[in-house]
């Protein structure tokens, strides 16, 4: 890490044309030093796989906590952790790789459990030594001509510091900038709010609630209110599969992962888990929810059917109209309610980064493997995903995957080859999934996983093909692939 008054500017020893270049073609890996935006899961997991292999490492963190979503009423004002929240994946599957839960925590560990074993988990790394807390990073800026430079990028923080990075990975995730619906925050005459700011029931009491959405947090907090208000009405817009948390003893997620293997086919696998929730919960039309016609992010609740079937939650498919207090529902029903409660889902927010170096179109930032823009070698997105498995298991994979490409272990694909990757996931997503913001960054983790370890290897044969040019043609760019092959000896 160097201050801008030591702004060093490095060029390659011959202009390489394509951003998709080696990133450690000059500096030696051992050298750099990397940035870390996010103090969350997904950055003290990555921070942890690059001081592994001898990386610099630099973590801000806006607020004095480890643990970011996962810390309840956290003094950074990003999380949406509510007071009954629970993780939806059981431990055995939510936690890392190398780092188990204690035998005492429960099965579906509570968002106190989390707060607890990331902080943790980045004591034991030693990562916590390498967070700045109370650092909030105002702007990132490049200070290279990709494809002719190496990386450089300078980091500002709040109070106006700089400080100039070889590598800058963006871990602030994607659920902390509230998605409002027009029509229902300025129609509603009543009090309006969205999810990110519930926290506990109490305040409900008595109250006659609207409850907008059927993802996770709407069936969670629906649940968490129906015994305390005077009326809960939840609005399910679109189709719905809910899962319970547990068949036979056994959490589902154990059983829907066993059937995640690469010789399962596709459909037979979703009849087998479609199967396993009616066979707990049954029809879903039977409840009032829309059939699910096509896929869709999990949902999964314990209690939810059952506050259903018990008329404690009434189940609305859709609002026609909003006059004042009085919500009128397209099966031509008309109540009026005290509360208008949206979780309507979220916007992804990158305030830092300018929409020149990372767009955002249709809450969709388009990257490379969903973690690298196309044009900006040494900026990385981490966790910019919604996923079928427990999220940290994605923040290994992809922290495994930024790591080989910090080092120069790897090179990327050229412009036009990631761009092609890129409208071919997003094909995928339009013909498959359901129409809806959060969907545009939904992946698969089987198969995810598996075009990462792909692309990776891809990627490390580029690098050996270069070395070997490097080994024939020249002195500078042999001198670089050594460099590199150092770096690598020290990686997984």
């Amino acid at each position: 890490m160097s201050g801008t008054a030591a702004i060093e500017r490095t060029t390659a020893p011959e202009a390489v044309g394509d951003p998709g270049w080696a990133l450690s073609q000059v500096k030696d890996a051992r050298e750099k030093s990397i940035a870390i935006i996010g103090a969350g899961a997904s950055g003290i997991c990555l921070a942890k796989y690059l001081l592994e292999a001898g990386l610099d490492v630099t973590v801000f963190e806006v607020g004095t906590k480890i643990g970011g979503m996962w810390v309840y009423e956290n003094d950074s004002g990003r999380s949406s952790a509510y007071k009954t929240l629970h993780i939806n994946t059981a431990k055995n599957l939510t936690n890392y790789s190398d780092f188990k839960f204690g035998e005492g925590v429960q099965r579906f560990p509570s968002h106190w459990d989390m707060h607890e074993y990331l902080h943790a988990y980045a004591d034991r790394f030693g990562v916590k030594e390498r967070i700045r807390f109370r650092s909030e990073v105002t702007r990132v800026e490049p200070l290279f001509v990709p494809g002719r430079e190496e990386p450089r990028w300078e980091v500002e923080t709040v109070d106006g510091r700089t400080w100039v990075f070889d590598a800058v990975c963006v871990a602030t995730g994607h659920l902390t900038r509230p998605l409002h619906v027009p029509e229902f925050r300025n129609g509603f005459g009543g009090e309006y709010m969205h999810s990110h700011t519930y926290r506990t029931p109490e305040p409900f009491q008595g109250k006659r609630v609207c409850i907008v959405g059927v993802g996770n947090s709407a069936v969670d907090i629906a649940s968490d209110m129906c015994v305390i208000t005077g009326r809960c009405v939840m609005v399910a817009r679109s189709g719905v599969m809910i899962a319970p948390k547990l068949i036979f003893g056994f959490p589902v997620t154990d059983i829907s992962m066993k059937l995640y293997r690469p010789w399962i086919p596709d459909k037979p696998r979703r009849k087998i888990i479609e199967f396993m929730v009616r066979l707990v919960h049954g029809n879903m039309e039977d409840y009032g929810f829309k059939p699910l016609t096509r896929r869709a992010h999990p949902t999964t609740s314990a209690t939810i059917m059952q506050d259903v079937a018990y008329n404690r939650v009434i189940v609305k498919q859709g609002i026609e109209e909003i006059d004042g207090r009085t919500i009128r529902f397209v099966d031509g029903s008309s109540e009026e309610f005290d509360v208008l409660l949206a979780c309507t889902g979220y916007l992804i927010d990158l305030p830092f980064l300018s929409a020149d170096l990372v767009p955002i179109v249709d809450n969709n930032v388009e990257l490379y493997k969903r973690i690298i823009p196309v044009d900006w070698p040494g900026l990385f997105l981490i966790g910019m995903v919604m996923s079928t498995t427990a999220l940290n298991w994605n923040y290994e994979e992809q922290s495994r995957w930024i790591r080989e490409f910090i080092l120069g272990n790897a090179v990327l694909p050229t412009r036009d080859e990631m761009s092609r990757d890129i409208e071919k996931k997003k094909a995928f997503i339009s013909e498959y999934y359901k129409e809806s913001p959060r969907h545009h960054i939904e992946e698969e983790h089987m198969y995810y996983f598996m075009e990462l370890r792909k692309s990776l290897r891809q990627a490390r044969r580029r690098r050996f093909r270069q070395r070997v040019r490097g080994w024939f043609g020249g002195g500078s760019a042999r001198l670089a692939g050594g460099r590199a092959a150092g770096a690598e000896a020290g990686a997984e």
